[in-house]
């Protein structure tokens, strides 16, 4: 691929996942999914340039995202993890077994989610409505209910890969050539 169509690619794929995340103003019950399918959005920078694009990208719309997205609790979890969660994926799946793979994700997400809340909470008055409600019980039961769901984000991610190198990639290597 040509460095203009990577360039190309690249801010195809920021404009994007930018919209996306700036779309939760408009539909503000896909807080969780939108960052989710703009992180997406980056397998495509990572199966058809490099990781080092793909970061580059990331990096465009986390920068983007923290000034522009009206919701900042969307553009932190996209900076946090979802933007650069495809790329850690990639060099995760790519050098470790299975086992040693899920572990290091899994692990990498419950840190990650802690982490981002925790700052939340202290530095941008982001409350867990749910403690309102049933008490400091709700958090790890909501760490668990996410946990459970990026498992099986990660399967989707892994099933697109697979779609799209089967079925897509040729479609697509005609239009960026």
């Amino acid at each position: 691929m040509k460095q203009s169509s990577k360039c190309a690619l690249g801010g195809i794929v920021a404009s994007l996942s930018l919209v996306l995340l700036i779309s939760v103003a408009i539909v503000p019950f896909m807080e969780y999914a939108l960052p989710a399918v703009a992180g997406a959005l980056i397998i495509l920078m990572v199966i058809e340039t490099d990781k080092k694009w793909a970061f580059g990208v990331y990096c465009a719309v986390a920068i983007l995202g923290i000034f522009l997205v009206p919701n900042k609790e969307v553009a932190i979890m996209y900076l946090a993890f979802f933007g650069y969660y495809p790329i850690l994926k990639a060099l995760i799946e790519g050098k470790l077994p299975a086992a040693a793979s899920w572990i290091i994700k899994v692990g990498t997400f419950v840190a990650t989610m802690v982490a981002s809340y925790a700052f939340m909470m202290k530095f941008m008055g982001v409350t867990i409505d749910e403690t309102e409600e049933f008490g400091m019980v709700a958090i790890p039961v909501l760490l668990g209910v996410g946990t459970l769901t990026f498992i099986l984000y990660d399967i989707a991610l892994t099933r697109m890969v697979m779609l799209y190198l089967m079925k897509w990639q040729k479609h697509f290597k005609r239009s960026f050539k």
